[in-house]
């Protein structure tokens, strides 16, 4: 077994979570799960297949994941990032076995790629794949940054040096098995959330830390900076020129049927979601910055000058 933890967030994900687990043993046997009170048999069949599993109550994805970090009761040299929707690739699990140990020791973190099932069919368009993410990470070096979307590992400095990186060839495949009407009811949440974090840009709500923005940097500066571009389009104009260049120039076309509902759907349809529920607030508040604070602490429930709590 490499000298490797794996640390995942769970809710209700029996349907996944053992698929996620079985795909880790030709690499560690080391797993620490925090749920968020699963009333399903999620928590069961990840102890029953060894994983150590704590419950603590749901805030954020960041506060959460920060909490598997500080917790976690491996002592490895290394920790990964998994969700339970997730599963590694033999190839992947074979590279990690052999490359991670010969790694310098100034390299403080792992790219891999992931690839999106969607209706049981691989999406390799639109730009949706590589997605380069830092799911690997040396012990003590790496934080879930605090926003309120997008959430990415953020790598502390290496005796004194910005810690360096490397990418492994091979792949981890998200694929969620729930139907649309969950999918759907998952997005209308997420949507607060975009929105929130679009008015942070403008507004700074709480002083976080974050990801830098950088067209030239690694995948999330690039989509960090991406963003921070969309949010300074008009309204209603930003998802449908968002989707025609995912849908055309990226061609996402070539995705087929099953294809053409997802970028319609997380392209378009999330995107123009997001944009009404931001004419809401704008509606509601105005653009006063007190105004936008007190009314998601009305309607939602939410303290933007906590940050993300």
């Amino acid at each position: 077994m490499l000298d490797l933890s794996v640390i995942i967030l769970t809710h209700n994900e029996e349907k996944h979570i053992g698929r996620c687990l079985e795909s880790l043993r030709p690499m560690t046997d080391k797993v620490f799960i925090v749920d968020s009170f699963s009333t399903d048999r999620t928590v069961e069949i990840a102890r029953a297949m060894g994983a150590v599993v704590v419950q603590n109550p749901w805030v954020t994805y960041a506060t959460q994941f920060n909490y598997g970090i500080q917790h976690t009761p491996f002592q490895t040299a290394w920790l990964m990032r998994m969700d339970a929707d997730e599963y590694v690739l033999p190839e992947l699990a074979e590279e990690i076995t052999h490359r991670l140990p010969t790694l310098a020791a100034q390299v403080g973190g792992v790219y891999v790629k992931r690839r999106v099932m969607f209706m049981d069919r691989w999406i390799r368009h639109g730009g949706y794949y590589p997605i380069w993410l830092l799911r690997l990470w040396r012990r003590n070096q790496g934080i879930c940054e605090q926003t309120w979307m997008d959430e990415h590992i953020k790598l502390s400095p290496i005796n004194g040096a910005p810690a360096q990186t490397v990418q492994f060839a091979n792949d981890l495949v998200d694929h969620n098995l729930n139907n649309l009407t969950w999918w759907t009811q998952k997005h209308n949440q997420y949507a607060i959330r975009e929105v929130i974090d679009l008015l942070n840009i403008r507004h700074n709500f709480e002083q976080a830390e974050r990801v830098t923005p950088s067209l030239t940097g690694s995948q999330e500066q690039r989509k960090r900076y991406l963003k921070e571009r969309y949010a300074s389009l008009p309204l209603f104009t930003r998802p449908i020129l968002y989707f025609l260049y995912r849908y055309f120039v990226r061609f996402g076309f070539l995705d087929g049927r099953r294809g053409f509902v997802w970028h319609f759907l997380q392209g378009l349809w999330y995107r123009f979601l997001v944009d009404a529920k931001m004419l809401e607030v704008y509606r509601r508040a105005g653009h006063d910055r007190e105004a936008i604070i007190d009314f998601f602490k009305t309607e939602y429930g939410k303290d933007l000058r906590a940050g993300v709590r």
